[in-house]
């Protein structure tokens, strides 16, 4: 393990370490899904399945945890296994949790918040996950740290939207406002997670990783900007549900949370097995495809993202 200067809390496995020095492309992968999305052995296999697909499109994976008070950034396969068999036992930790967790000797499951904190750190410039959070539905004041932790940090988190059960047009609304950049893949609608489409018009969008990779870079390198960009990829069109069903099916555990009391960080949990249980587990087949896919688009667009870089220091080179 390699550490950050002036960060004892955050390490970065050797192989992560030397491919980022050199410029080469990696993929951070966040660890929620694994401790909490399914249960064991799914989760590892799922896992698993993320990795190797960023692997195949030539990237490094790293999957982000916090293991005994330190903020990993490239588990180990048995660091990897033990996490998946630990499962919902492991806290979900977001960005702000991050402290509780490495003050007190503690593990985690890195949320999109906290991987895209420990990305940046760790010099990683593309994450893949399944769906962003973002705001609530019926209460624009119950938002997602993600947002804000994207618009300060220089990621491209690939995902398949925001999640559904959210308010998907505030939530566009506000990455607007913090100034996080959307992009469509191969889209011109905002995909809404199950679905490939939610009727939202996006102003940008793109069709390749090279081209991903050529905005990313104007974006931080030849125009110093700061902040993140969303690439929204739409979930495989053989995996998508049906949008009147699983817009009834978010509705019925909506109103089952509401009457539940359900809210806060259980929220989400409760509304995602609750889609589950009414869908016959067609929902989390849909999730484990979209996740997989996430990260085969992460992983070219990492690569794509590395021949720039390359080109870029040989061309500072021979000046």
């Amino acid at each position: 393990m390699t550490a950050v200067a002036g960060l004892t809390g955050l390490r970065i496995a050797t192989e992560i370490a030397s491919a980022v020095a050199a410029g080469g492309p990696v993929v951070a992968l966040e660890s929620t899904i694994v401790a909490h999305g399914l249960p064991f052995p799914d989760n590892l296999e799922v896992a698993r399945a993320c990795e190797a697909a960023v692997r195949a499109a030539g990237a490094l994976p790293a999957t982000v945890a916090v293991v005994a008070g330190e903020v990993v950034v490239g588990l180990a396969a048995a660091e990897l296994e033990a996490l998946a068999r630990r499962g919902r036992e492991v806290p979900k930790v977001g960005a702000a949790d991050l402290a509780v967790a490495v003050g007190l000797s503690g593990d985690g499951a890195t949320t999109v918040s906290a991987t895209t904190w420990a990305a940046a750190r760790a010099g990683i410039r593309v994450f893949a996950t399944g769906g962003i959070g973002g705001v609530h539905r019926g209460d624009d004041a119950d938002v997602s740290s993600d947002l804000r932790v994207m618009a300060d940090e220089q990621v491209c988190v690939v995902s398949a939207g925001a999640k559904a059960i959210l308010d998907l047009p505030r939530t566009l609304e506000r990455l607007e406002t913090l100034g996080v950049l959307v992009l469509g893949f191969g889209c011109a609608e905002f995909p809404a997670f199950y679905t490939r489409s939610s009727g939202l018009p996006l102003e940008h969008h793109v069709d390749t990783p090279s081209q991903v990779a050529r905005v990313l870079d104007a974006r931080w390198r030849r125009l110093g900007m700061k902040g993140g960009v969303l690439l929204a990829n739409p979930i495989p069109e053989a995996a998508a549900l049906d949008r009147a069903e699983i817009d009834a099916a978010i509705e019925a555990a909506l109103e089952a949370a509401s009457q539940g009391g359900v809210k806060g960080k259980a929220l989400t949990p409760f509304l995602l097995a609750e889609l589950a249980r009414t869908t016959g587990s067609r929902s989390v087949v849909a999730n484990r495809a979209l996740a997989v896919h996430n990260c085969s688009v992460a992983g070219a667009v990492a690569s794509e993202l590395g021949k720039l870089a390359l080109l870029a220091r040989k061309a500072k080179l021979s000046r």
